[in-house]
């Protein structure tokens, strides 16, 4: 993210350096889905938020609520009610979009982790991708797990211990082999999802340029 000085006012424009996620693209996202105040944005990080982005403080996103204003990202209107405090509005600016979408279009790279929450979220806000860029995300998430089951679930996972250790290896085997089982199967799981998810977004996409093909023809 960039800024430069017009007069006594800084302006924020996009930039390739802000491309990482975080919270304000999220926050950004959610805002372009539907204006929201700051509390509602707590709360829906609170609840569905957390499956994007774990363990969001209301007072995290205040924060860069407030950032995101001074940057132009998003701007607000006060909607006067009957509580002590009116409240703030909040909805993206075409800058904040520029700002998102240069995250959301910027390239994945897949994680080792299990959870990959930058995954979860770019499959949430899939409504400003397009089908077609849904399917290359979900192929490139496919391709590095199947590598990754390809390295690390035949490995040798034999453990050495020194004569005289007390460690119990017998017993640390056995919860092992428990843990690389489960974990194998998990990923099984994930993997044939993920491809059905893919056949099902490319037979809407086939379904739909039928559906225009015959449009045009009529």
């Amino acid at each position: 993210m960039h800024a430069r000085q017009t007069g006594s006012t800084l302006i924020w424009t996009a930039a390739d350096d802000w491309t990482d996620m975080k919270l304000e693209h999220l926050l950004l996202g959610i805002l372009l889905v539907k204006p929201r105040t700051g509390y509602d944005l707590s709360r829906y990080m609170e609840m569905e938020g957390v499956f994007m982005r774990p363990r969001t403080q209301m007072s995290q996103v205040y924060r860069s609520l407030a950032q995101m204003t001074d940057r132009g990202w998003v701007t607000f209107t006060v909607r006067t009610r009957a509580a002590p405090n009116d409240a703030k509005i909040f909805e993206t600016t075409a800058l904040g979009r520029e700002t998102f979408m240069a995250w959301l279009t910027s390239p994945y790279r897949p994680t080792m982790e299990a959870v990959n929450y930058e995954f979860r979220a770019r499959l949430f806000f899939s409504g400003f991708l397009g089908a077609e860029s849904v399917v290359d995300l979900l192929t490139i998430e496919i391709d590095a797990r199947r590598k990754q089951i390809a390295k690390y679930r035949y490995r040798d996972r034999t453990i050495e211990v020194g004569p005289d250790s007390l460690f119990d290896v017998g017993l640390v085997t056995m919860v092992e082999d428990f843990e690389h089982e489960s974990g194998a199967a998990s990923m099984d799981v994930t993997v044939a999802r993920l491809v059905t998810l893919r056949e099902l977004i490319l037979d809407r996409i086939t379904q739909e340029e039928s559906a225009d093909a015959n449009v045009r023809s009529a």
